[in-house]
């Protein structure tokens, strides 16, 4: 490796930062149920706790993302606690997650529902979290619909896409100078006929018709078999709407794995094509990196480790592609050479470099083995597992 390669992966991580999801440190599961873990948080605090942990070894997750109706159970006045939480552990409020899918007067679903006190209650729900927003200083606010119909013929698909367009635009008008609304989309699931923002595209027009702080957020998992995702971001890079990121791994679908658990290829390419869009037009690409996974069986914390260290790690060998060298080559159409720039920079191991800038920050060579060493837990385990037996009979 180079002295400049060397130095670029220094620079890259000096600027890295991904944002932890309070939920994936409490027990989560599947449709069909949930395993029970003994260290799992029960708590908003404990997930600050744990959060702060996985930052202490990592040294790049210095924001929690807050779920308002699993952590915030009396919405904003609740808002204090989690200012004193974050205070507490170093940490502080990254982006607002409304709920609008679990509550049962969201059968039919939230923003596109045909009832129209159901969309303003919806509504309503995220006038209060853009509330939340500005008591935390937070400047996201990430929105996911899980909208949609099951059988065909049984909902106007248009009178929706309406709907959910006055609605966001009513929402976008509330949010202050610096904050961002997040489009997220999904192919399917709990949906199966149709879903309101089933594709980049059309979470594309929704952003765009709602105002020039909506943009659009990538779930990873959110695709197609075979979709080219790394396609999409430079789509959404090129037009200024790429908002940011859920990251997870998928082998069939909404599988929400560990990062680069299944094609941490994938990853590499996607932060390429950030990295190239940032060298091509000089300027850093505005995007939040965030995790989005459901750590049923992995350890909560261990799981949430190995996903920040293996996006250190990718990262990291998108920083040595030589964009100099694939630009030329790309203008040649030298196939195979233009590949091996992405291949050379994906074989090359980085990690002795990450060691190095890891060794200047104070953090730790090896954060998992740290972390293991450090008793964490098995205290953890000891203080929780009575609470999480004990709601074992929830979920029975």
């Amino acid at each position: 490796m180079t002295t400049q390669q060397s130095e670029n992966i220094r620079k890259a991580l000096d600027s890295f930062r991904i944002e932890l999801p309070s939920w994936g440190f409490a027990n989560t599961g599947t449709r069909f149920g949930k395993f029970l873990q003994p260290a799992a948080a029960t708590n908003i605090e404990e997930k600050f706790r744990d959060a702060a942990e996985v930052h202490r070894w990592t040294g790049v997750c210095p924001t929690v993302a807050i779920h308002v109706l699993w952590d915030l159970p009396a919405g904003i006045a609740s808002a204090g606690e989690v200012h004193r939480l974050a205070a507490k552990y170093g940490l502080r409020p990254g982006s607002i997650n409304p709920n609008l899918f679990e509550d049962q007067i969201y059968k039919f679903g939230s923003l596109g529902n045909p009832d129209a006190v159901v969309r303003q209650q919806a509504l309503n729900h995220i006038f209060e979290s853009i509330e939340i927003m500005n008591v935390l200083g937070s400047r996201d606010l990430s929105l996911w619909l899980a909208d949609g119909s099951n059988y065909p013929g049984t909902q106007n698909i248009r009178h929706r896409k309406k709907w959910i367009e006055e609605q966001l635009a009513t929402a976008h008008a509330r949010l202050a100078e610096g904050q961002r609304m997040l489009v997220e989309y999904k192919p399917f699931e709990p949906a199966f006929y149709h879903t309101d923002i089933a594709d980049w595209g059309m979470a594309l027009l929704l952003a765009q018709a709602t105002g020039p702080k909506a943009k659009v957020l990538v779930d990873t998992g959110h695709h197609y078999q075979s979709q080219n995702i790394e396609q999409i971001v430079d789509w959404l890079l090129d037009g200024g709407m790429l908002g940011g990121f859920h990251f997870n791994d998928r082998r069939y679908a909404d599988d929400d794995l560990t990062l680069g658990s299944i094609d941490p290829y994938q990853v590499f390419r996607i932060f390429h094509e950030i990295r190239f869009f940032e060298w091509e037009t000089g300027q850093p690409a505005d995007i939040a990196y965030m995790v989005d996974q459901s750590h049923n069986l992995k350890g909560k914390i261990e799981a949430m480790i190995q996903t920040v260290t293996t996006a250190l790690e990718l990262y990291a060998k998108a920083a040595i592609v030589d964009h100099e060298r694939l630009t030329m080559c790309q203008a040649n159409c030298s196939l195979v050479d233009a590949e091996m720039c992405l291949k050379d920079a994906y074989s090359t191991d980085v990690r002795p470099i990450i060691i190095e800038w890891a060794k200047s920050k104070g953090l730790p060579e090896n954060p998992m083995e740290a972390f293991r060493e450090s008793g964490y837990l098995e205290r953890i385990t000891s203080e929780r597992s009575e609470k999480n037996a004990s709601s074992a009979s929830s979920y029975a």
